[in-house]
């Protein structure tokens, strides 16, 4: 059985969105950042997105006993194409129907020159799989972004994505997953500790 322990990076403070633009991580809540690392197991394999917000804040969670691996951008946040950088208006009023679909309708649907959630979600997958391959048996902590979360989440539940959409994912949050073969079942999302 293989246990994993999502955690959203620190916050950006960004109010448009942010994919696969690599802003940085504001870690100077440090008392949240203490009692996160305390609720995580002490041994475990840590990775993390490639984006700095995400490796920034896995480097503060990294210790002797956590096995460090390499940056994995297949752990990215989503990418939104034209609209990384946007305000969430601008996007609305510049693309109405398209925005609105990618919202209630997640998984064909593409922001211009981004992916779809069910592109993201095959992308995160097969890291995923990769890795409990690689770590049987073990605990792994990954760092990552909201929308990666929530495809595990999904896919632990086997629910649609637009109910995954439903679930809130906080900065500095952890979710545990676990993964018995074939079997999956969620612990905990989005819990402070």
């Amino acid at each position: 059985m293989t246990t994993w322990h999502w955690v959203r990076h620190g916050p950006t403070h960004e109010k448009t969105f942010v994919g696969w633009r690599d802003v940085p991580a504001d870690l100077s809540d440090h008392a949240q950042i203490a009692r996160l690392n305390a609720h995580l197991p002490r041994e475990a394999v840590l990775v993390s997105s490639d984006l700095i917000r995400a490796a920034a804040t896995a480097d503060v969670l990294a210790h002797p006993q956590r096995q460090r691996l390499p940056h994995d951008e297949k752990l990215r946040e989503m990418d939104f194409g034209l609209w990384d950088g946007m305000h969430f208006s601008d996007v609305s009023e510049q693309h109405p129907e398209l925005s609105r679909a990618y919202w209630t309708t997640p998984g064909d649907v593409a922001p211009p020159q981004g992916e779809s959630w069910n592109v993201a979600a095959a992308r995160v997958n097969a890291a995923v799989d990769r890795l409990n391959a690689l770590f049987p048996d073990e605990h792994i902590i990954a760092v990552a972004h909201f929308g990666v979360i929530l495809t595990q989440i999904q896919r632990a539940l086997n629910i649609s994505a637009t109910e995954a959409f439903a679930h809130k994912i906080d900065n500095l949050s952890a979710t545990q997953i676990t993964v018995n073969q074939t079997e999956w079942s969620v612990t905990h999302i989005n819990h402070f500790p």
